[in-house]
Protein backbone atom coordinates (compact mmCIF):
# COMPACT_ATOMS: atom_id res chain seq x y z
CA UNK A 1 0.00 0.00 0.00
CA UNK A 2 1.35 3.22 -0.66
CA UNK A 3 2.24 5.09 2.13
CA UNK A 4 1.28 8.42 1.32
CA UNK A 5 -1.92 7.62 -0.01
CA UNK A 6 -2.79 5.66 3.86
CA UNK A 7 -1.41 9.14 5.28
CA UNK A 8 -3.82 11.13 3.24
CA UNK A 9 -6.95 8.40 3.83
CA UNK A 10 -5.92 9.32 8.00
CA UNK A 11 -6.11 12.78 7.37
CA UNK A 12 -9.33 12.75 5.47
CA UNK A 13 -11.21 10.37 8.52
CA UNK A 14 -9.64 12.87 11.24
CA UNK A 15 -11.14 15.58 9.10
CA UNK A 16 -14.56 14.14 8.53
CA UNK A 17 -14.56 12.50 12.04
CA UNK A 18 -13.48 16.41 13.65
CA UNK A 19 -15.57 18.09 11.34
CA UNK A 20 -19.12 15.80 12.45
CA UNK A 21 -18.19 15.90 16.23
CA UNK A 22 -17.85 19.74 15.86
CA UNK A 23 -21.50 19.15 14.31
CA UNK A 24 -23.28 17.05 16.39
CA UNK A 25 -21.61 19.28 19.60
CA UNK A 26 -22.57 22.50 18.76
CA UNK A 27 -26.56 21.07 18.13
CA UNK A 28 -26.36 19.60 21.52
CA UNK A 29 -24.81 23.28 22.72
CA UNK A 30 -27.65 25.27 20.50
CA UNK A 31 -30.61 22.82 22.03
CA UNK A 32 -29.65 24.00 25.43
CA UNK A 33 -28.16 27.22 25.23
CA UNK A 34 -31.24 29.08 22.89
CA UNK A 35 -33.88 27.97 26.26
CA UNK A 36 -31.49 29.01 28.86
CA UNK A 37 -32.70 32.62 29.41
CA UNK A 38 -36.71 31.26 29.35
CA UNK A 39 -35.29 28.48 31.62
CA UNK A 40 -33.73 30.89 34.40
CA UNK A 41 -37.12 32.94 34.74
CA UNK A 42 -39.00 29.76 35.04
CA UNK A 43 -36.54 29.19 38.37
CA UNK A 44 -36.53 33.03 39.90
CA UNK A 45 -33.78 34.44 38.06
CA UNK A 46 -33.41 36.98 35.38
CA UNK A 47 -31.25 38.93 33.09
CA UNK A 48 -28.48 39.78 35.64
CA UNK A 49 -28.24 36.28 37.12
CA UNK A 50 -27.66 35.44 33.26
CA UNK A 51 -25.08 37.84 32.58
CA UNK A 52 -23.12 36.74 35.55
CA UNK A 53 -23.39 32.95 34.11
CA UNK A 54 -22.08 33.71 30.80
CA UNK A 55 -19.65 36.71 31.83
CA UNK A 56 -17.50 33.53 34.21
CA UNK A 57 -18.48 30.90 31.76
CA UNK A 58 -16.98 32.72 28.66
CA UNK A 59 -13.87 34.21 30.60
CA UNK A 60 -12.96 30.94 32.00
CA UNK A 61 -13.17 29.63 28.44
CA UNK A 62 -10.53 32.21 27.42
CA UNK A 63 -8.37 31.29 30.30
CA UNK A 64 -8.37 27.72 30.23
CA UNK A 65 -7.28 28.55 26.09
CA UNK A 66 -4.04 29.87 26.96
CA UNK A 67 -3.20 26.84 29.47
CA UNK A 68 -4.44 24.03 26.65
CA UNK A 69 -1.97 25.96 24.26
CA UNK A 70 1.05 25.04 25.97
CA UNK A 71 -0.33 21.27 27.20
CA UNK A 72 -1.27 21.21 23.37
CA UNK A 73 2.44 21.67 22.45
CA UNK A 74 4.09 19.20 25.42
CA UNK A 75 1.99 16.45 25.58
CA UNK A 76 2.55 13.34 24.12
CA UNK A 77 -1.10 12.61 23.17
CA UNK A 78 -3.62 14.96 22.37
CA UNK A 79 -6.38 12.99 21.65
CA UNK A 80 -7.56 12.28 25.28
CA UNK A 81 -7.58 15.99 25.68
CA UNK A 82 -10.30 16.57 23.15
CA UNK A 83 -12.07 13.43 23.40
CA UNK A 84 -12.34 14.12 27.00
CA UNK A 85 -13.26 17.55 26.71
CA UNK A 86 -16.19 16.49 24.83
CA UNK A 87 -17.68 14.22 27.17
CA UNK A 88 -17.54 16.57 30.47
CA UNK A 89 -19.19 19.61 28.03
CA UNK A 90 -22.14 16.87 26.91
CA UNK A 91 -21.85 14.71 30.41
CA UNK A 92 -23.16 17.70 32.23
CA UNK A 93 -25.62 19.70 30.07
CA UNK A 94 -28.36 17.40 30.58
CA UNK A 95 -28.09 17.84 33.92
CA UNK A 96 -29.55 21.28 33.49
CA UNK A 97 -33.00 19.27 33.64
CA UNK A 98 -32.56 18.94 37.50
CA UNK A 99 -31.43 22.01 38.10
CA UNK A 100 -33.01 24.24 40.59
CA UNK A 101 -31.22 27.63 41.17
CA UNK A 102 -29.30 29.79 39.19
CA UNK A 103 -26.22 28.72 41.21
CA UNK A 104 -26.34 25.92 39.73
CA UNK A 105 -26.71 26.34 36.37
CA UNK A 106 -23.37 28.75 36.58
CA UNK A 107 -21.89 25.47 38.27
CA UNK A 108 -22.78 23.73 34.69
CA UNK A 109 -21.96 26.17 32.59
CA UNK A 110 -18.76 26.73 33.84
CA UNK A 111 -18.00 23.14 33.45
CA UNK A 112 -18.96 23.46 30.15
CA UNK A 113 -17.07 26.30 28.55
CA UNK A 114 -14.25 25.25 30.97
CA UNK A 115 -14.11 21.72 28.74
CA UNK A 116 -14.61 23.85 25.21
CA UNK A 117 -11.41 26.16 26.55
CA UNK A 118 -9.66 22.78 27.13
CA UNK A 119 -10.42 21.22 24.26
CA UNK A 120 -10.23 23.40 21.71
CA UNK A 121 -7.16 24.27 21.27
CA UNK A 122 -5.59 21.12 21.30
CA UNK A 123 -8.09 19.83 18.29
CA UNK A 124 -7.22 23.09 16.03
CA UNK A 125 -3.37 21.57 16.11
CA UNK A 126 -4.56 18.12 15.46
CA UNK A 127 -6.31 19.64 12.60
CA UNK A 128 -3.38 21.64 11.67
CA UNK A 129 -1.03 18.50 11.55
CA UNK A 130 -3.07 17.14 9.34
CA UNK A 131 -1.19 18.50 6.10
CA UNK A 132 -3.67 19.76 4.19
CA UNK A 133 -4.60 23.32 3.45
CA UNK A 134 -5.47 24.67 6.50
CA UNK A 135 -7.82 27.20 5.16
CA UNK A 136 -10.16 24.51 3.86
CA UNK A 137 -9.56 22.21 6.99
CA UNK A 138 -10.44 24.86 9.56
CA UNK A 139 -13.19 26.12 7.23
CA UNK A 140 -15.11 22.84 6.27
CA UNK A 141 -14.84 22.37 10.47
CA UNK A 142 -16.93 25.67 11.02
CA UNK A 143 -19.29 24.92 8.60
CA UNK A 144 -20.54 22.05 9.85
CA UNK A 145 -19.86 23.25 13.34
CA UNK A 146 -21.79 26.35 12.27
CA UNK A 147 -24.48 23.75 10.82
CA UNK A 148 -25.13 22.64 14.17
CA UNK A 149 -26.04 26.10 15.36
CA UNK A 150 -28.64 25.70 12.86
CA UNK A 151 -29.93 22.44 13.86
CA UNK A 152 -29.47 22.76 17.87
CA UNK A 153 -32.10 25.71 17.83
CA UNK A 154 -34.34 24.31 15.17
CA UNK A 155 -34.22 21.07 17.82
CA UNK A 156 -34.98 23.02 20.32
CA UNK A 157 -38.44 24.96 18.99
CA UNK A 158 -39.71 21.91 17.45
CA UNK A 159 -39.65 20.07 21.18
CA UNK A 160 -39.82 22.35 23.33
CA UNK A 161 -43.96 22.69 22.84
CA UNK A 162 -44.26 18.90 24.11
CA UNK A 163 -41.31 17.83 26.19
CA UNK A 164 -40.71 21.14 27.95
CA UNK A 165 -37.67 23.14 29.05
CA UNK A 166 -35.99 20.67 31.05
CA UNK A 167 -37.01 17.25 29.00
CA UNK A 168 -35.15 19.68 25.94
CA UNK A 169 -31.73 19.44 28.14
CA UNK A 170 -32.25 15.42 28.54
CA UNK A 171 -33.05 15.31 24.77
CA UNK A 172 -29.79 17.30 24.10
CA UNK A 173 -28.16 13.99 25.03
CA UNK A 174 -29.02 12.32 22.41
CA UNK A 175 -26.78 14.61 19.89
CA UNK A 176 -24.23 15.00 22.59
CA UNK A 177 -23.54 10.89 22.76
CA UNK A 178 -22.95 10.76 19.37
CA UNK A 179 -20.40 13.50 19.08
CA UNK A 180 -18.27 11.81 22.14
CA UNK A 181 -18.49 8.18 19.66
CA UNK A 182 -17.14 10.18 16.91
CA UNK A 183 -14.29 11.55 18.56
CA UNK A 184 -13.90 8.16 20.42
CA UNK A 185 -13.94 6.08 17.64
CA UNK A 186 -12.85 8.57 14.60
CA UNK A 187 -10.15 10.64 15.64
CA UNK A 188 -6.77 9.33 14.93
CA UNK A 189 -3.45 10.64 16.58
CA UNK A 190 -1.33 11.88 14.37
CA UNK A 191 2.58 13.20 14.54
CA UNK A 192 3.54 13.88 10.99
CA UNK A 193 5.70 16.80 12.32
CA UNK A 194 9.38 15.86 12.54
CA UNK A 195 9.97 17.72 15.67
CA UNK A 196 6.56 16.86 17.33
CA UNK A 197 7.23 14.14 19.54
CA UNK A 198 11.10 14.72 20.31
CA UNK A 199 9.85 18.15 21.70
CA UNK A 200 7.48 16.47 23.71
CA UNK A 201 9.43 13.63 25.38
CA UNK A 202 13.19 13.81 24.27
CA UNK A 203 16.07 15.53 26.42
CA UNK A 204 15.17 19.26 24.59
CA UNK A 205 12.00 18.64 26.33
CA UNK A 206 13.31 17.82 29.43
CA UNK A 207 15.63 20.86 29.64
CA UNK A 208 13.44 23.20 28.61
CA UNK A 209 10.71 21.80 30.88
CA UNK A 210 11.86 23.66 33.95
CA UNK A 211 8.59 24.89 36.18
CA UNK A 212 5.44 25.79 34.69
CA UNK A 213 5.07 29.50 35.68
CA UNK A 214 9.17 30.29 35.51
CA UNK A 215 8.68 28.91 32.04
CA UNK A 216 6.16 31.94 30.99
CA UNK A 217 4.02 29.02 29.70
CA UNK A 218 6.72 28.59 27.10
CA UNK A 219 5.81 31.10 24.54
CA UNK A 220 9.13 31.65 23.25
CA UNK A 221 10.42 31.25 19.81
CA UNK A 222 7.35 33.75 17.76
CA UNK A 223 7.82 35.03 14.92
CA UNK A 224 7.84 39.04 14.11
CA UNK A 225 4.47 38.42 11.49
CA UNK A 226 3.18 36.63 14.38
CA UNK A 227 3.28 39.30 17.23
CA UNK A 228 2.07 42.14 14.51
CA UNK A 229 -1.09 39.47 13.60
CA UNK A 230 -2.09 39.66 17.14
CA UNK A 231 -1.81 43.00 17.45
CA UNK A 232 -3.98 43.68 14.32
CA UNK A 233 -6.70 41.08 15.52
CA UNK A 234 -6.60 42.65 19.01
CA UNK A 235 -7.05 46.47 17.44
CA UNK A 236 -10.00 44.80 15.61
CA UNK A 237 -11.29 42.62 19.01
CA UNK A 238 -11.31 45.92 20.51
CA UNK A 239 -14.37 47.51 18.51
CA UNK A 240 -16.08 43.94 18.02
CA UNK A 241 -18.75 43.85 21.35
CA UNK A 242 -21.05 41.14 21.95
CA UNK A 243 -23.34 40.29 19.19
CA UNK A 244 -26.39 40.62 21.95
CA UNK A 245 -25.57 44.53 21.09
CA UNK A 246 -26.76 43.79 17.39
CA UNK A 247 -29.89 41.83 18.57
CA UNK A 248 -30.51 44.57 20.56
CA UNK A 249 -30.30 47.37 18.07
CA UNK A 250 -32.54 45.18 15.55
CA UNK A 251 -34.97 45.62 18.41
CA UNK A 252 -34.47 49.38 18.97
CA UNK A 253 -35.05 49.90 15.34
CA UNK A 254 -38.82 47.85 15.37
CA UNK A 255 -37.87 44.46 14.67
CA UNK A 256 -40.17 42.06 16.31
CA UNK A 257 -38.63 40.36 19.71
CA UNK A 258 -40.52 37.25 18.21
CA UNK A 259 -38.39 37.56 15.16
CA UNK A 260 -35.17 37.60 16.47
CA UNK A 261 -34.29 33.85 16.52
CA UNK A 262 -35.04 34.31 12.77
CA UNK A 263 -32.13 36.73 12.66
CA UNK A 264 -29.89 34.05 14.24
CA UNK A 265 -30.69 31.40 11.60
CA UNK A 266 -29.96 33.48 8.68
CA UNK A 267 -26.55 34.46 10.31
CA UNK A 268 -25.85 31.24 11.22
CA UNK A 269 -27.01 29.71 7.70
CA UNK A 270 -24.59 32.77 5.50
CA UNK A 271 -21.73 31.35 8.08
CA UNK A 272 -21.98 27.34 7.46
CA UNK A 273 -22.45 28.30 3.43
CA UNK A 274 -19.62 30.67 3.43
CA UNK A 275 -16.93 29.12 5.88
CA UNK A 276 -15.23 26.19 3.71
CA UNK A 277 -15.20 28.21 0.56
CA UNK A 278 -13.78 31.32 2.11
CA UNK A 279 -11.03 28.87 3.80
CA UNK A 280 -10.43 26.94 1.22
CA UNK A 281 -9.97 30.30 -1.62
CA UNK A 282 -7.33 31.24 1.31
CA UNK A 283 -5.04 28.35 0.23
CA UNK A 284 -4.91 29.91 -3.20
CA UNK A 285 -4.58 33.72 -2.52
CA UNK A 286 -3.43 36.06 0.21
CA UNK A 287 -4.74 34.84 3.90
CA UNK A 288 -4.59 38.49 4.91
CA UNK A 289 -6.38 39.81 2.40
CA UNK A 290 -9.72 37.38 2.48
CA UNK A 291 -9.26 38.05 6.78
CA UNK A 292 -9.09 41.89 5.29
CA UNK A 293 -11.97 41.97 3.27
CA UNK A 294 -13.73 40.07 6.17
CA UNK A 295 -12.87 42.92 8.14
CA UNK A 296 -14.57 45.60 6.10
CA UNK A 297 -17.85 43.39 5.20
CA UNK A 298 -18.23 44.15 9.47
CA UNK A 299 -17.19 47.78 8.72
CA UNK A 300 -20.10 47.50 6.42
CA UNK A 301 -22.46 46.00 8.64
CA UNK A 302 -21.99 47.97 11.62
CA UNK A 303 -22.18 51.13 9.81
CA UNK A 304 -25.82 49.93 8.63
CA UNK A 305 -27.02 48.60 11.93
CA UNK A 306 -26.01 52.48 13.08
CA UNK A 307 -27.69 54.40 10.10
CA UNK A 308 -30.63 51.40 10.49
CA UNK A 309 -32.44 52.71 6.63
CA UNK A 310 -34.86 50.36 7.22
CA UNK A 311 -35.59 46.80 8.40
CA UNK A 312 -34.85 45.57 5.26
CA UNK A 313 -31.42 46.48 5.70
CA UNK A 314 -30.94 45.51 8.93
CA UNK A 315 -31.68 41.41 8.05
CA UNK A 316 -29.18 41.56 4.68
CA UNK A 317 -27.07 42.91 7.01
CA UNK A 318 -27.30 40.13 9.24
CA UNK A 319 -27.06 37.93 6.44
CA UNK A 320 -24.05 39.90 5.30
CA UNK A 321 -22.59 39.29 9.26
CA UNK A 322 -22.47 35.60 8.68
CA UNK A 323 -20.14 36.37 5.59
CA UNK A 324 -17.76 38.40 7.91
CA UNK A 325 -17.50 35.32 10.45
CA UNK A 326 -16.66 32.51 7.19
CA UNK A 327 -13.87 35.21 5.83
CA UNK A 328 -12.06 35.64 9.33
CA UNK A 329 -12.90 32.78 11.70
CA UNK A 330 -11.33 30.02 9.86
CA UNK A 331 -8.61 32.08 7.94
CA UNK A 332 -6.93 34.18 11.03
CA UNK A 333 -6.58 30.82 12.16
CA UNK A 334 -4.77 29.31 9.21
CA UNK A 335 -2.41 32.92 9.20
CA UNK A 336 -1.44 32.33 12.89
CA UNK A 337 -0.99 28.63 12.94
CA UNK A 338 1.02 28.94 9.39
CA UNK A 339 3.02 32.34 11.77
CA UNK A 340 5.05 30.14 14.06
CA UNK A 341 7.11 27.29 13.97
CA UNK A 342 5.22 23.67 14.24
CA UNK A 343 6.38 22.84 17.87
CA UNK A 344 4.31 26.37 18.90
CA UNK A 345 1.23 25.83 17.28
CA UNK A 346 -0.87 25.03 20.53
CA UNK A 347 0.75 28.37 22.10
CA UNK A 348 0.05 30.76 19.39
CA UNK A 349 -3.37 29.42 19.20
CA UNK A 350 -4.15 29.90 22.68
CA UNK A 351 -2.67 33.41 23.38
CA UNK A 352 -5.11 34.30 19.75
CA UNK A 353 -8.10 32.92 21.81
CA UNK A 354 -6.98 34.12 24.82
CA UNK A 355 -6.44 37.95 23.81
CA UNK A 356 -9.35 37.91 21.24
CA UNK A 357 -12.15 36.83 23.85
CA UNK A 358 -10.52 39.64 26.54
CA UNK A 359 -10.80 42.38 24.06
CA UNK A 360 -14.32 41.64 22.99
CA UNK A 361 -15.25 41.69 26.29
CA UNK A 362 -13.84 45.06 27.19
CA UNK A 363 -15.39 46.07 23.97
CA UNK A 364 -18.97 45.09 25.31
CA UNK A 365 -18.38 46.88 28.51
CA UNK A 366 -17.38 49.74 26.62
CA UNK A 367 -20.10 49.81 23.99
CA UNK A 368 -22.52 49.27 26.58
CA UNK A 369 -21.72 52.65 28.35
CA UNK A 370 -21.21 54.22 24.84
CA UNK A 371 -25.09 52.98 23.81
CA UNK A 372 -25.87 54.20 27.49
CA UNK A 373 -24.29 57.62 27.29
CA UNK A 374 -24.46 58.74 23.69
CA UNK A 375 -27.32 56.77 22.42
CA UNK A 376 -26.74 53.22 19.62
CA UNK A 377 -25.69 54.76 16.86
CA UNK A 378 -21.94 55.71 18.66
CA UNK A 379 -20.67 52.22 19.53
CA UNK A 380 -21.73 50.96 15.80
CA UNK A 381 -19.72 54.28 14.41
CA UNK A 382 -16.74 53.11 16.58
CA UNK A 383 -16.85 49.62 15.51
CA UNK A 384 -17.26 50.10 12.52
CA UNK A 385 -13.85 52.51 11.82
CA UNK A 386 -12.39 50.52 13.98
CA UNK A 387 -12.47 47.50 11.46
CA UNK A 388 -11.83 49.34 8.39
CA UNK A 389 -8.59 50.57 10.20
CA UNK A 390 -7.37 47.19 10.87
CA UNK A 391 -8.42 45.70 7.77
CA UNK A 392 -5.71 48.38 6.09
CA UNK A 393 -3.30 47.23 8.70
CA UNK A 394 -4.23 43.43 7.85
CA UNK A 395 -3.34 43.75 4.78
CA UNK A 396 -0.04 44.94 5.96
CA UNK A 397 1.06 41.71 7.88
CA UNK A 398 5.07 41.23 7.04
CA UNK A 399 5.34 37.34 5.75
CA UNK A 400 7.91 35.13 6.01
CA UNK A 401 8.87 31.56 5.24
CA UNK A 402 7.17 30.04 8.13
CA UNK A 403 3.94 32.55 7.50
CA UNK A 404 4.02 32.04 3.77
CA UNK A 405 4.26 28.31 3.51
CA UNK A 406 0.63 26.55 2.43
CA UNK A 407 -0.10 23.61 1.63
CA UNK A 408 -1.99 21.94 -1.54
CA UNK A 409 -5.75 22.42 0.02
CA UNK A 410 -8.33 19.36 -0.20
CA UNK A 411 -10.49 19.81 -3.13
CA UNK A 412 -12.01 16.67 -2.48
CA UNK A 413 -13.15 17.67 1.19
Amino acid sequence: MNPASSEDSSSSRNLYAFGFTALFNDAATEMAYWILPAFLVSIGAGPAQLGVIEGIAESTASFVQLFSGYLADRLPRRKPIVVGGYFAANFVKPLLAFVTSWGQVLGIRFADRFSKGIRSVPRDVMLADSGKGLGAVYGFVQALDSAGAILGPLAALLLVSSIGLRGVFIAAAAPGAICVLIAWLGIREEYPHQNAKPELGGPAAQKSSTSFFSSGLGFRGFTRPFYYAIFVVTLFSMGNSSDMFLVLRAENIGIPLRHVPLLGLIFNISYTLFSWPAGHLSDRVSRKNIASLGYLVFGAVYFVFALAPSTLAIWAAMACYGLFYALTAPVLKALIVESVPAGIRGRALGMYAFLTSMAILLASLLAGELWKHFGPRIPFYISAATAVISAGMLSLTPGNKVADTTASGIASA
